[in-house]
């Protein structure tokens, strides 16, 4: 891959990060809801999920998981519905900033749950699948080794990816401080309740 190459690859996929989108969506609605830190968790589901959607593109998985509509659909509507019980349950929360709960004073949202829905948003983003086997192919040189190109190709994506997730999830938490007086709790988890909840509809419908 020559510089040229890979500058315009840094440039495109930069672009395509920064856009809003599912991911970056819930980054956003978690930072608000949790915190930066605590989003973190989600980060590292969401970034595994990219990088297996990334690899598998390029092996060829995608287009086989393409071919097969129903496999793919049900797999998409069960994310979807995951995420909006998950809204489900934040909108219904009372006093807590935490997710999901029932009552005032629950704990906050467990790590692995946290990591399972980033994870399940980028795995099962239709537009991810798409996205990677548009955009990986022109950009590898297939006349030579392909683990290295997929290695700094997986490195740039995940790095620009991480960085625009925590812009947006730095971005909730800026609204969470404004919003942070108790009386305004309950309205942002409705908020954030009603963005995750969104996100799962988007997924399932898209």
């Amino acid at each position: 891959m020559t510089s040229a190459t890979l500058s315009l690859f840094l440039l495109t996929f930069f672009l395509v990060s920064l856009t809003p989108g599912m991911c970056m969506m819930l980054s956003l609605s978690l930072g608000m809801s949790v915190g930066v830190r605590r989003t973190a968790w989600m980060w590292a589901g969401e970034l595994l999920g990219v990088g297996v959607v990334a690899a598998a593109s390029v092996l060829g998985v995608a287009t086989v998981l393409l071919q097969y509509p129903p496999l793919f659909t049900a797999f998409k509507w069960g994310g979807g519905a995951y995420l909006v019980w998950l809204g489900i349950e934040m909108w219904r929360s009372r006093g807590s900033l935490a997710i999901p709960e029932t009552a005032e004073g629950a704990q906050a949202p467990r790590r692995l749950q946290l990591a399972m829905q980033g994870l399940v948003t980028a795995i099962a983003n239709p537009k991810g699948w798409a996205f990677f086997i548009a955009l990986l192919p022109p950009f590898l040189n297939f006349d030579q080794p392909m683990a290295p190109q997929l290695s700094l190709l997986l490195a740039i994506i995940l790095s620009m990816e991480l960085c625009c997730l925590i812009l947006y999830a730095m971005g909730g938490s800026v609204a969470r401080r404004l919003l942070a007086s108790r009386s305004n709790v309950r309205l942002m988890n409705r908020v954030s309740g009603a963005l995750i909840a969104g996100i799962g509809i988007w997924l399932m419908l898209d």
